[in-house]
């Protein structure tokens, strides 16, 4: 028995954000964006899109939401604008995951109540949850499609997975108009984290059919895309094959979560400061080389996606694949010893996402 669920309302293509109005339907909003969108001109747009319903901007978010920054900017949205019903985030996943955070209303308003459910992995009660338009201008994250968003608390060197039932977003608008001017850096790093979540969903003791098509589907999409937009950021038609391919991914993996990968990537990045995106995929070959032979069906998705007929050729192009876009496979590339790796790898493994790889490891 499987079952599949996703409720978030998709709006996709170019010139797609226009259909902002019709979804907020009247309803008074906040802007959750990055700090370069105003200047990019992004703010301007929404603000002429829907006039007065724009009720204040947050334009603050930085990458990485962490508790020290979050939890100021959650209690002045819940004293000052408690009566706005929606969040619309405008950016890459620290905007929507930073959105998520703000919409939850605790009991008394204060941050440290949602950090102590964050802590013990609780469910908020039923209250007046704002609701939340997510709109990216990456394509990776599939945060616009999930109930999920991290939360980081660098000082005490701590990861948190917020997850409630409020939220799923409830509408989502993919532009690749608004990913145009995504540099070079944060175009491969978010393409590569859609990669990563395709295959873990894949590689994934919670998989079904449809997340695996999609999945499959995907993958196959980055891998065709990606290299040639690194070549021509500007071309629409490329950010719109990446930005489906994105999609796809986060609709995967929106039922399976992350397994392995994933997993791995937190310490990666917390320990080693690697960009979140590169910190999930650089391991993908060594945990690709892990995964093929433990379950048929897996196994012919996997193979299918890299055009293999072995599971040695699937790992040697998908370690190519990387290697061409400049991103290192080894570890000790990112400060991370033979011994430590292996250390680090078991620990990854008995983790929440590491046990939803599809091999358990010794």
């Amino acid at each position: 028995m499987w079952t599949y669920h996703n409720p978030v309302h998709i709006t996709a293509g170019n010139g797609s954000l226009n259909q902002l109005p019709a979804l907020l339907a009247g309803r008074n909003c906040l802007l959750v964006t990055f700090p370069e969108a105003d200047g990019l001109g992004l703010v301007q747009r929404v603000r002429s899109l829907i006039g007065e319903q724009l009720r204040g901007v947050i334009d603050s978010i930085q990458p990485n939401p962490d508790v020290q920054w979050l939890a100021p900017l959650y209690e002045q949205v819940q004293c000052e604008h408690a009566d706005v019903p929606v969040i619309v985030a405008l950016g890459g996943g620290s905007a929507i995951d930073s959105a998520k955070a703000l919409l939850c209303a605790t009991p008394s308003g204060c941050f440290d109540e949602l950090l102590s459910i964050l802590k013990q992995g609780g469910q908020l009660t039923s209250g007046l949850h704002k609701h939340l338009i997510a709109i990216p201008t990456t394509a990776g994250t599939g945060s616009e499609v999930t109930p999920w968003a991290t939360i980081w608390d660098q000082a005490a060197g701590q990861k948190y997975s917020l997850h409630q039932a409020c939220t799923w977003p409830e509408a989502a608008i993919i532009d690749a108009e608004l990913m145009v001017s995504l540099p070079a850096a944060a175009t491969l790093a978010s393409g590569l984290d859609a990669l990563s979540h395709a295959l873990e969903s894949i590689w994934n003791v919670n998989r079904n059919p449809v997340s695996m098509a999609l999945a499959v589907q995907s993958a196959r999409r980055t891998m065709a895309t990606l290299p040639a937009l690194m070549q021509d950021l500007g071309n629409l038609q490329l950010r719109a094959d990446m930005a489906q391919a994105a999609l796809l991914a986060g609709l995967a993996f929106s039922n399976t979560k992350t397994a392995l990968a994933h997993s791995l990537s937190y310490d990666i990045t917390l320990q080693h400061g690697v960009p979140h995106g590169i910190a999930c995929s650089f391991s993908l070959p060594l945990v690709l080389e892990m995964a093929l032979g433990a379950d048929a069906v897996a196994d012919a998705a996997l193979l299918s996606i890299f055009d293999a007929m072995t599971p040695a050729v699937a790992v040697e192009r998908l370690q190519n694949f990387l290697q061409n876009l400049g991103v290192a496979t080894d570890p000790a590339h990112y400060g991370v010893q033979p011994d430590a790796w292996q250390a680090m790898v078991h620990k990854a493994a008995s983790g929440p996402r590491g046990r939803n790889f599809i091999r358990a490891l010794a």
